[in-house]
């Protein structure tokens, strides 16, 4: 790689079906064209965008100058969207080109085919939520970097300001006794958005001493129990409306906790990751991403 006060050279490679972070991503780094953007498939990409000023509020020091995707045209459409300038053919063919690699699919089976040319070629990688459905298949992904900054996975919700409680929150709350987290859409893509923030708020619900699971017409709802007696609820609605966020509720009273600011989230996110590339910041304990995909391991079983 690089010096490190170079402008980071980065690949982003989509698209999973329903995830618009090929688009969103790109675009906060790169800017975008208000007309190519207004066509994305996910309206709210282009209204989030457009509430902000390029270039004061995205981000600066890295741009993303390679894609690939499935399919050509939607290659074509990211990349004029978002100001990529080279639409690859194959993945692998940004090793040599990048000097990091952002994975922007959710579908979490295919992360280990994406990121492994990546991995062995020693390219530092941001892989997409979640980073497994698995223990082991997220150990195989893990094992394969070259160090701690090769790779970088978590939702960027674990950096929403808005899903972490205040001091003066916790205080008039008191004893917290049960979190009850909700997320729209389906398990494997979606639980990964309540399950982080919650742990990284909470984390004695990483540690359950038991757990119950029930599925029912596309809902999946895991309770846990911790050691120290506090209870998680964890809520995927599938076809179901419901916010992103969840309920604390303690021995004198409640909060609620909704995500609002997808923008800043994504923004912070991926500053972090630049940060790690760089070796100026520490990367996401490898524990604390172990225990989010045993979580959601443990809601996945009927």
């Amino acid at each position: 790689m690089r010096d490190d006060a170079a402008l980071l050279r980065l690949g982003i490679i989509g698209m999973s079906e329903g995830n618009g972070h090929p688009f969103s991503w790109a675009a906060i780094i790169n800017g975008y064209d208000v007309a190519a953007m207004a066509s994305c498939p996910f309206p709210g990409i282009p209204q989030y965008l457009g509430e902000r000023v390029y270039p004061d509020d995205f981000i600066s020091g890295a741009r993303v100058t390679h894609v690939w995707t499935q399919d050509p045209l939607l290659s074509r459409h990211i990349a004029d969207a978002s100001l990529i300038e080279t639409i690859v053919e194959r993945p692998e063919d940004m090793v040599g080109a990048v000097d990091a690699v952002l994975l922007a699919r959710d579908d979490a089976g295919n992360h280990h085919r994406f990121a492994e040319p990546f991995l062995r070629a020693g390219i530092p990688i941001y892989i997409d939520k979640p980073l497994a459905l698995a223990r082991a298949k997220a150990e195989a992904l893990i094992g394969m970097a070259a160090s701690d900054r090769h790779l970088f996975s978590c939702t960027a919700l674990r950096y929403a300001a808005e899903l972490a409680p205040t001091a003066e929150q916790l205080a008039r709350i008191g004893r917290v006794r049960m979190i009850d987290a909700w997320v729209p859409k389906y398990w494997d893509t979606y639980a990964v958005h309540a399950i982080e923030p919650v742990l990284q708020a909470f984390p004695a619900l990483s540690k359950a001493r038991k757990h119950d699971l029930i599925i029912s017409q596309g809902i999946h709802q895991l309770s846990l129990v911790a050691e120290n007696g506090m209870v998680g609820r964890f809520t995927s609605t599938g076809d179901g409306l419901s916010p992103i966020g969840y309920r604390i509720l303690g021995d004198s009273g409640y909060a609620d906790l909704v995500f609002r600011d997808s923008f800043s989230a994504f923004k912070a996110a991926l500053i972090r990751f630049l940060a790690v590339v760089r070796g100026q910041a520490t990367n996401i304990d490898r524990q604390e991403t172990l225990d989010v995909v045993e979580i959601i391991q443990l809601g996945r079983r009927s």
